[in-house]
């Protein structure tokens, strides 16, 4: 099959955006330069002086007009190829590509740019490889530097820049041609995080109006940004499907029992998150530092008798434990109950938020765990964590292994936070080992789901009960 990329005009009336069938692309790897200049000179007679690597194998892949789509996978599973293809800085081997509308890619960090320019210089160069005039650039250059931010450096070489002034300036030039089609590959893993946060809301309102390919190892940005996503491993299509529940394969790939081998993770909690919806949980305190402890207390929020008499009541619904809802492990325990309770361990159906509640859940130990560690994320339904914990952080350990036979339960309590409408779910995990060293036994993404069918929380991904708020005037005159 001939290889071929076509890029049709951005008036087609299709709603496909980027179109991939039968995609290949393999490369040619040479031990020593001297084989490159034989191939050339003996390849003719038949004679082979390489390797070939196939770097991907008959990809195929639609993604529709407004769509955001997620790429993710191991280092060397092959996303950044995919991305040059599309992109068009290298040609497939085989299979056909087809593009509707204007292109703007941010690939591998200063692609697209001169070193020996300056910031200015380069924008202009790579805003008019993606399009636009140079009267437009400059109608533009305002707003392009705004949003870079990176002050005097725009007039000097950017070899002098550091990454993270490459991203901006890079990410700015794409967000401002009037692009149809955006591509990222992992470029904002290198920006501090107040940039990472202006380059997501920009993206979010980018995809009401246009398509994004997204490439990232940080499977909360992937959830929280893309409708679907495309799991790549070796070269190959491994899944695709709906964000959340491909990341969620690909993170028991990364952390479960692989091949029959138990994986030591290197954090009971996922991957950190650099982007807005982040949550990692701290490190824990060395043995010779006692962390220093608070008292247990019920919140009490004023408001709550009278919001709770309202229509601004913020009711969850709370389902039965699932234990169907997706997990992995290397087999050395097993979840058989999670629920939330009150006090008197007296499971919940429906609490309203703000009080007190019990997070149990009982494990049955298959083999011998020296230090097991229960713990658990609640996450929304596009799979963002919102908070969790686990008994190792709060220094909560056995006296002694717990044997196989035996029954564990681990308890967490806090106030339940006031989240806006949605579907909710807990993933819990029991792992052996310590923090930053342990196999997972078993997890469970949706073993516990609660629906918030009301609520006054007015913004963010959670709302906490206050302890008090107070308005008060400092002065009795005007100034």
């Amino acid at each position: 099959m001939s290889s071929e990329i076509q890029a049709v005009q951005s008036g087609d009336s299709r709603d496909t955006a980027i179109d991939v069938q039968n995609l290949n692309k393999v490369f040619r790897l040479y031990d020593r330069p001297l084989q490159r200049i034989k191939q050339l000179v003996l390849g003719a007679f038949g004679r082979k002086y390489y390797r070939e690597f196939a770097a991907l194998r008959d990809i195929s892949l639609t993604v529709r007009k407004g769509e955001a789509v997620g790429i993710i996978g191991e280092n060397g599973s092959g996303k950044s190829t995919l991305l040059q293809l599309i992109c068009g800085t290298l040609y497939p081997t085989d299979g056909n590509i087809q593009l509707s509308g204007r292109v703007a890619a941010l690939l591998e960090l200063g692609a697209g740019f001169n070193p020996d320019f300056t910031g200015r210089e380069n924008v202009y160069m790579n805003a008019t490889l993606l399009g636009l005039s140079s009267a437009d650039v400059t109608a533009r250059m305002d707003d392009i530097l705004a949003f870079a931010d990176i002050g005097e450096f725009i007039d000097l070489p950017v070899k002098t820049y550091s990454s993270g002034m490459f991203v901006r300036l890079a990410f700015s030039v794409i967000a401002h041609v009037d692009a149809d089609i955006l591509i990222i590959d992992e470029a904002l893993a290198v920006g501090d995080a107040a940039f990472s946060q202006k380059c997501m809301r920009f993206l979010r309102r980018f995809q009401k109006t246009g398509t994004i390919l997204f490439v990232s190892h940080d499977t909360a940005a992937v959830t929280a940004l893309c409708d679907r996503a495309i799991w790549l491993n070796h070269g190959e299509v491994i899944a695709e499907g709906d964000a959340k529940s491909v990341c969620e394969q690909y993170y028991g790939h990364l952390f479960g029992d692989v091949g029959g081998e138990k994986r030591a993770e290197k954090e009971l909690s996922p991957p950190a998150e650099a982007m807005e919806t982040a949550t990692t949980l701290p490190p824990a305190a060395p043995a010779t530092a006692p962390r220093a402890r608070v008292a247990p207390e019920d919140w009490v929020d004023a408001r709550r008798d009278w919001i709770n008499g309202s229509t601004l009541r913020n009711d969850l619904e709370v389902f039965e434990f699932d234990p169907s809802g997706g997990d992995f492990g290397a087999g050395g325990a097993r979840i058989e109950d999670v629920r939330l309770t009150d006090e008197e361990a007296r499971p919940y159906s429906w609490i309203v938020g703000g009080e007190p509640v019990w997070l149990r859940a009982r494990i049955a130990i298959v083999e011998e765990l020296d230090s097991p560690i229960i713990g658990f994320f609640v996450k929304d339904r596009l799979g963002q964590t919102l908070f969790g914990d686990n008994t190792f952080l709060n220094e909560k350990r056995l006296d002694g292994a717990a044997k196989p036979g035996q029954v564990l339960e681990a308890r967490f309590r806090f106030p339940m936070p006031y989240l806006p409408p949605g579907t909710y779910t807990v993933a819990v995990a029991v792992a052996n080992g310590s923090q930053t060293e342990h196999i997972q036994h078993h997890w469970l993404h949706d073993a516990l789901m609660f629906k918030s069918h009301t609520s006054h929380s007015s913004a963010g991904l959670v709302g906490i009960p206050m302890f008090e708020v107070a308005l008060e005037r400092l002065s009795t005159t005007a100034e």
